[in-house]
């Protein structure tokens, strides 16, 4: 699963931190986003942790990358991330924890079964395009599309051979089925059993990684799938396992030295942020193995015309908007399904010079700053429309385009690391304030809530990022220049 092959690695091994400083830093990010994820849910949602995981990554294990070529792998890892949001898992949470099966073991097995399949998958395909972003292979405008257009054929197909039937009048469920049914609630007669798609990203999962590895050769990104298969399944299935152990054994919690914190600890949130300390710790292990096979791309790069990458970036944010906050019916239906929503930006992505920072930084900020002006001015109503507009939608994403504009300007003097250090500081503080804002500011001087265990660990995780970010580069990097314009060592 690795490649340590020293006349391989792209970098100077000055250069590469100890891998508990990539391993560690790596799980930050990841516990962070995911656990931030939890208040925005759905694909988008995911894409921060993705994100902010990749960008650590770009961060600390120099390579040679151009600024864009940087862009692109952030970008593509984000998309990579985005698919598993498409799955439900409430209800198989539920199968570990709802209070009419504590005590029921068979319940508790088949539930944490399910989270492991779903993280595997979920983390499994962000490790694929992570690897497809990061590593030397260069992958055209023409394959992409044709492979993202197999992808959506395959989900079809994936779903109709585990998924179906699922006919609820008839109470006809899939043979393998990870939501809750009658047979575990017999007595529960308004049971809505949840729809799965998983086997549409399970034969994605097995396309994309067999695509990569044996017919363009791209041992990464195979490599970071195997990774993200078993971090991600550990990661989903372990951080529930703080959480059924609390349902299971409510009175043991409110007893002794306990009995104070627990009115205060949110177990949903600390199952969140667990998954994502796992994944992101795992995906950071296995890059730091395999880093002899994260380099700059070794062909002749393939760009959009202007007026094609223009009408991408006029399009999409359009599509973020409708399909998160309008109502478009089967379009919603057909959008939901992983593949579909995201075959236009990926094109985009491998191609464009200047879609990949707007994907990076202001696009995956649209919808997030989006709920939390939803949330907070008109759900709740805690902040004034006007400056919720202003302080929730209007400054973050002007900060987060204004970083993307620079990065675009100065992408052919600065080298990718140069990227990932200002991208990585400005979209942690953004989502972490976004997300201190959906938390009702927990100030410190407040007095204690649900929130507030979540919001300490999410301050010292942004505070550990931007330290990472901000120190000074280390030996065998080049601030200000391109750094793979010579061969490794031959300085």
């Amino acid at each position: 699963m690795s490649n340590l092959d020293p006349s391989t690695d792209a970098s100077d091994s000055r250069s590469v931190p100890p891998l508990w400083q990539v391993a560690l830093l790596s799980a930050l990010a990841g516990g962070m986003g995911w656990g931030i994820r939890g208040q925005y849910g759905h694909q988008t949602g995911a894409m921060m942790a993705g994100l902010l995981v990749a960008l650590v990554l770009v961060t600390l294990l120099p390579a040679g990358f151009r600024s864009v070529d940087a862009a692109r792998a952030v970008a593509f890892g984000a998309i990579g991330v985005a698919f598993g949001g498409s799955m439900t898992y409430g209800q198989t949470i539920g199968l570990t924890q709802d209070k009419e099966l504590i005590g029921n073991w068979s319940a508790l097995a088949w539930g944490m079964t399910g989270l492991f399949v779903k993280g595997a998958l979920w983390i499994g395909l962000f490790g694929a395009f992570l690897g497809m972003g990061l590593s030397r292979v260069r992958y055209r405008v023409q394959e992409v599309a044709l492979l993202f257009m197999v992808l959506v054929g395959l989900m079809f197909a994936g779903i109709f051979l585990f998924n179906q039937p699922y006919d609820l009048e008839t109470r006809r469920l899939p043979a393998i089925y990870f939501s809750m049914t009658w047979e575990w609630m017999p007595n529960k007669a308004d049971l809505k059993p949840r729809f799965e798609n998983w086997g549409g990203l399970l034969l994605g999962l097995i396309a994309v990684t067999a695509y990569a590895s044996r017919q363009r050769g791209d041992r990464l990104a195979r490599n970071l799938a195997l990774f993200g298969v078993l971090f991600g399944g550990l990661g989903f299935a372990g951080g529930q396992c703080f959480q059924a152990c609390h349902a299971w054994n409510l009175e043991s919690y409110r007893q002794g030295w306990f009995a104070s914190i627990d009115p205060l600890m949110n177990w949903w949130n600390v199952m969140e942020i667990t998954f994502g300390l796992v994944m992101g710790g795992g995906l950071g292990l296995g890059a730091w193995l395999n880093r002899g096979l994260i380099g700059p791309k070794t062909e002749a790069e393939e760009t959009l015309s202007p007026g094609v990458e223009a009408l991408f970036l006029g399009m999409h944010p359009l599509m973020l908007l409708g399909w998160e906050f309008l109502e478009l019916g089967p379009l919603s239906d057909y959008c939901d399904l992983a593949f579909t929503v995201w075959t236009v930006p990926a094109v985009a992505v491998v191609a464009g010079r200047r879609f990949p920072y707007a994907l990076a930084l202001p696009w995956v900020g649209l919808p997030i700053a989006g709920k939390t002006l939803r949330q907070l001015s008109y759900k709740t109503e805690l902040v004034p429309i006007l400056p919720g507009w202003l302080l929730f939608v209007a400054l973050p994403l002007a900060a987060l385009g204004w970083v993307a504009w620079r990065s675009i300007r100065r992408s052919e003097q600065e080298d990718g690391q140069a990227f990932a250090r200002r991208a990585l500081v400005a979209a942690a503080w953004t989502y972490y304030l976004l997300n201190y804002g959906f938390f009702e500011f927990p100030w410190p001087w407040l007095p204690p809530t649900g929130r507030t265990p979540s919001a300490i660990m999410f301050t010292l995780c942004v505070l550990a990022l931007t330290a990472a970010a901000l120190r000074r580069p280390s030996r065998g990097t080049s601030e200000g220049r391109l750094s793979h314009a010579a061969p490794p060592g031959s300085g």
